[in-house]
């Protein structure tokens, strides 16, 4: 039975720790820190920490896997295979080279397509069709090694980051317990990725998520399912933050930009082509609202 070490760090790698940890021997885990979240800014641990607790693997949060006690607990550890899905840092060749059968990675995009930190994201921003899960053997590169297996799955129209991760998480579970016996006894051999068809999803900023107007309505549509739940899409409504989860586009010409409307009973704002119409939003310090009920109490609204 191989020994592995697991790396991971959001809700995205949680089924695929579960589904490995059952069939396999998982000697460790590697996290990330705990960090301040919410309105306390009170330390929240990672999801990957907390069910490795659960299942009471040991695991480390290293700020950087490059400390010294990370990298004398991995050597300690000794793994003949690193799993890795969205961890978030770069693993170095001292890393890469330490386990026999290498380190694969569990990317949430069918690669080449989507390199990078936001994959999923950046589908949806495109308007792609489909995405999928790649398993990968890790170079050097970001998400540039050659991959094991692949498996598509269709973006539908209600579908939003945070959806679309869930559904990539289950299926990257089952993809890798499906693969990792070709590729431990080798009869599975890796593929060159073709570098010219590369695109690119860098992280994504907090900022990121005001929406300009000035766009059309199918990209801002585009961009409250991409980023739902996170950083979330938001604009401004009586000088506070107003969070739109979600909204679709609507095919409805106005000549001014931005300007607030209702439109068949929903909450709506004219872009450059076509009408944001908002199905849930959330004012500043209350809970999530259909568009129809906030339309109920909120005064002003029409411009």
């Amino acid at each position: 039975m191989p020994r592995i070490v697991f790396m991971g760090s959001p809700e995205f790698a949680v089924s695929i720790l579960q589904k490995l940890s059952d069939q396999y021997q998982v000697v460790g885990v590697v996290t990330q820190p705990d960090r301040p979240a919410g309105r306390g800014r009170n330390l929240k641990s990672p999801p990957v920490k907390l069910l490795a607790e659960e299942l009471k693997l040991p695991h480390i949060q290293p700020q950087k896997l490059s400390e010294l006690e990370a990298k004398q607990q991995l050597h300690l550890w000794k793994p003949d295979l690193i799993v890795v899905a969205a961890f978030g840092q770069i693993l170095r060749s001292e890393v890469l080279d330490l386990p026999k059968f290498g380190c694969i990675n569990v990317h949430a995009s069918l690669l080449p397509r989507w390199r990078g930190a936001a994959p999923i994201q950046a589908a949806i921003l495109s308007g792609d069709e489909q995405t999928g899960i790649t398993l990968m053997r890790m170079d050097p590169g970001i998400d540039t090694g050659p991959t094991l297996s692949q498996v598509s799955v269709k973006i539908t129209g209600e579908d939003t980051a945070g959806t679309l991760s869930t559904k990539l998480s289950e299926i990257g579970a089952i993809c890798l317990i499906e693969t990792l016996p070709g590729h431990l006894d080798g009869t599975l051999i890796p593929e060159p990725q073709d570098g010219t068809l590369a695109t690119y999803a860098p992280m994504i900023k907090k900022e990121a998520g005001l929406l300009d107007f000035t766009q059309t309505a199918l990209d801002l549509q585009r961009k409250v399912m991409a980023f739902n739940p996170w950083p979330g899409a938001y604009t401004y409504w009586n000088d506070q933050v107003l969070k739109i989860h979600r909204a679709h586009a609507c095919d409805v010409h106005y000549q001014q930009v931005g300007k607030r409307i209702i439109y068949l009973e929903l909450p709506s704002i004219t872009t450059s082509m076509g009408l944001l119409v908002i199905d849930e939003l959330q004012p500043a310090g209350k809970n999530k609202l259909a568009g129809k009920t906030f339309l109920r109490g909120a005064r002003g609204w029409e411009d």
